[in-house]
């Protein structure tokens, strides 16, 4: 423990033992911008913006009617009729991005391996729109109507369930819920896991499809989300002074995380090490952090510390940035308490500016951003930053990716009820 908040604990790269190192060997996603994690990064260094108008539902009734949308996704494709009607779309997601992930780390579990492979698979809202449909079923037609699925469509753990079910992984298998740091704790505390000897192999990430008429009408009742339904390309603008909410978005991210002996005998190809991470409270407000950016700056400073790293190492930040006028001021203010006057010189951006905000699975398709900027040493770029808020004064990288040599990354995810979590990735150093 450290700073005030769940901190792991390490010595300088390349220092601590082989053993407490964990490693990023395989990613998956399902996004707005990109159904693989390959056409995900493609979609953010070139701009791309996943918003649109609402297809999956009629928004007619509502104020918000647009959102970021897995459009190409189909799940029947991937998992075949009968399994996918029997998930919400939040596991279906889940599930064949992990699938996609184990593939991309070259990973098969099997009787031999499955009690030490693990999932960590996150969400915010859970199966809300399962929820929904079935709910409007049992008010139309009557209890005698209700899928008999529909408890473990709508319970938040079944996305880590059923990728346990699917990957046949054995060993701890949890499902972290803590808004929209969801899947950042997961992601580190499936890191610990690993450092703990609780498993060689975690599964984990998070997963949210909460585009449906209860969570947009909610959220909007909380005058959350934007409602440029004109413009939606244009409607995500972190940082800029006409910033008016975010935008809902839905999707899935999965990294496989290893021990780092265990994936070197094995021979996996090593994407990242995953150095720091660090959970803190800001036991302030339901809805809002504090306005000097306390929890968000103690999260970071302890990440850096738990990584062995001063501020000055960091080469690039992914922003949380969600759009809205509080969190981007008050963001803005915690990187400043935390890297000084080397704040103006690093690069950051916020890429819900092109995927919308993911909620509960925001943090680990933002991980994957982050470490696809190290891999590809290129940041991706804030769309839409046409006139910044002058309390916004960092470099957020506007309309264009930049090219960057990258050695560490952080990742930010801050969530309702006072949830900050932060990341650190590096380049692999054997």
């Amino acid at each position: 423990m450290g700073q005030g908040g769940n901190q792991e604990t390490m010595s300088r790269n390349g220092k601590r033992p082989i053993e407490d190192r964990v490693v990023v060997t395989g990613m998956g996603a399902i996004t707005p911008v990109g159904e693989t994690a390959s056409d995900f990064w493609d979609g953010l260094i070139n701009g791309r913006s996943g918003i649109g108008p609402i297809r999956l539902f009629d928004p007619s009734r509502l104020r918000v009617r647009i959102a970021g949308e897995a459009s190409g996704f189909d799940p029947v494709t991937h998992l075949g009729r009968k399994a996918a009607r029997r998930m919400d779309r939040f596991s279906q997601m889940a599930v064949v991005a992990s699938m996609e992930a184990a593939a991309d780390a070259d990973l098969t579990i099997t009787e031999e391996n499955s009690t030490r492979a693990g999932v960590m698979m996150a969400t915010g809202i859970g199966g809300i729109t399962s929820l929904e449909e079935q709910f409007r079923i049992l008010v139309d037609k009557g209890p005698s109507r209700l899928s008999p699925f529909i408890v473990p469509m709508m319970l938040p753990n079944m996305a880590s369930g059923q990728v346990s079910i699917a990957l046949h992984a054995r060993g701890p298998n949890l499902a972290p819920t803590s808004a929209c740091s969801s899947a950042g704790d997961a992601l580190g505390l499936a890191a610990a896991a690993l450092r703990q000897g609780e498993a060689d192999i975690m599964i984990a990430g998070g997963s949210e499809a909460p585009v449906c008429e209860m969570s947009i009408a909610g959220f909007q009742a909380a005058r959350s989300l934007s409602t440029h339904n004109d413009e939606p390309t244009k409607a995500s603008r972190p940082f800029d002074i006409a910033r008016d909410g975010f935008v809902m978005g839905e999707g899935s991210g999965a990294l496989i995380l290893e021990r780092a002996d265990y994936a070197l005998r094995r021979g996996a190809r090593i994407l990242a090490e995953f150095t720091g991470y660090a959970n803190v409270g800001d036991a302030y407000h339901m809805t809002q952090p504090t306005e000097d950016g306390d929890g968000g700056a103690r999260a970071m400073e302890a990440a850096l510390s738990a990584a062995g790293l001063e501020p000055a190492d960091v080469g690039y930040i992914n922003a949380h940035g969600t759009s809205t006028p509080i969190n981007d001021r008050v963001e803005t203010i915690a990187i400043k308490r935390v890297f000084g006057e080397a704040a103006p010189s690093i690069p950051i951006s916020s890429t819900k500016s092109m995927t919308g905000h993911l909620m509960g699975a925001a943090g680990a398709i933002e991980a994957i951003a982050a470490i696809s900027a190290l891999i590809h040493n290129a940041i991706p770029p804030t769309i839409n930053l046409d006139n910044p808020d002058p309390d916004c004064d960092l470099d957020y990288v506007a309309h264009k990716g930049r090219a960057k040599e990258l050695n560490v990354v952080m990742s930010n995810s801050l969530g309702f009820g006072g949830h900050n979590a932060s990341l650190i990735f590096q380049t692999w150093e054997d």
